[in-house]
């Protein structure tokens, strides 16, 4: 795993070392499959760091979240305010992680969403019969209701989503952002007599239909092979920074095939009356920035699919 971590200053830079050394102290499979990358703000620099920590023998491995707000506690009301005012660099996080990811496949992700039980074991049987090169594997995802446990296998996550503890993710928020994965025909082979019901006891990961009706604003989380585009790092903060990435793969000729049963999931049934302002000012600034973009893609491969430059200047 690749993780991509942002600090600025030394409070900051203090804080996100004590808490690896917790964790790699604490967790083997963190201390052996995990590689962190560090980005810091030009304007804001740690001055005294790095340095040596030891924790003591005594510090309780079962209790991450406290463990970091207790050290968060240290980071002064400045820092906070100062992070408030500043976009957090999105794009270039995405790409540093996965400049420093050991694998030939990349699974995108954000570091809030949760993979479905035994996903890298399915997924790797899959991948070994995998031989296209402009494919990407898009895994469902899922928005959970927190006062339930994680589903451990489709079969429940569906019976979730009937009693209205889980949907398909920023439904109510900006349908948009995973329409073209069709959850219904997702859900498909979930009837005892679809012809793929099998993987779905069983756990064995197929492709279960391929995006027809790719839109704009389409973000999936999806596993393709190391040869993707990067992600464009004028977009910064909020908005067209996940989205723009893949619109570029699909104006390359990428397919984005949906697999099952495998999904992941987020914590939390989003609602607009959660978005905090701040959001839609750092969206409305991206907007402005992909006028130019899809020239630039355009520009890049002499294709059109969407029809972008229609109202292009």
């Amino acid at each position: 795993m690749s993780v991509a971590l942002y600090a600025a200053g030394d409070e900051e830079f203090e804080v996100l070392q004590l808490y690896l050394v917790y964790l790699r102290k604490c967790y083997e499979s963190i201390r052996e499959r995990v590689l962190f990358s560090l980005a810091v703000p030009k304007m804001r620099t740690p001055k005294k760091q790095p340095r040596g920590f030891e924790l003591p023998d005594s510090i309780d491995c079962a209790k991450p979240e406290a463990t970091l707000n207790e050290f968060m506690s240290r980071v002064p009301n400045e820092q906070t305010n100062w992070r408030i005012r500043n976009v957090y660099p999105q794009n270039h996080m995405r790409n540093l992680a996965r400049k420093n990811c050991q694998t030939d496949y990349v699974f995108l992700t954000d570091v809030d969403i949760v993979p479905s039980f035994n996903l890298t074991v399915v997924l790797d049987e899959f991948l070994r019969n995998d031989n296209c090169d402009k494919c990407a594997y898009v895994i469902p995802t899922y928005e959970l209701d927190t006062r339930v446990r994680f589903p451990p296998n489709k079969t429940e996550l569906i019976r979730l989503a009937r009693k209205g503890l889980a949907r398909p993710f920023h439904q109510k928020v900006f349908i948009h952002n995973q329409f073209a994965t069709n959850f219904t025909r997702w859900l498909g082979d979930a009837s005892p007599n679809h012809v793929h019901h099998e993987n779905v006891k069983t756990g064995k990961v197929y492709i279960s239909h391929d995006v027809t009706n790719f839109e704009f604003l389409y973000e999936p989380f999806y596993v393709a092979k190391d040869i993707v585009p990067p992600h464009d790092e004028r977009f910064m903060g909020y908005g067209y920074t996940r989205n723009t990435q893949v619109y570029e793969m699909y104006v390359t000729g990428y397919q984005f095939k949906v697999l099952s049963p495998v999904f992941t999931g987020h914590w939390g049934l989003q609602t607009r009356k959660t978005r905090p302002a701040w959001r839609e000012r750092q969206n409305s600034a991206n907007r402005k920035q992909f006028e130019t973009f899809k020239k630039e893609v355009f520009a890049r491969y002499m294709r059109d699919p969407l029809k972008m430059m229609k109202n292009a200047n």
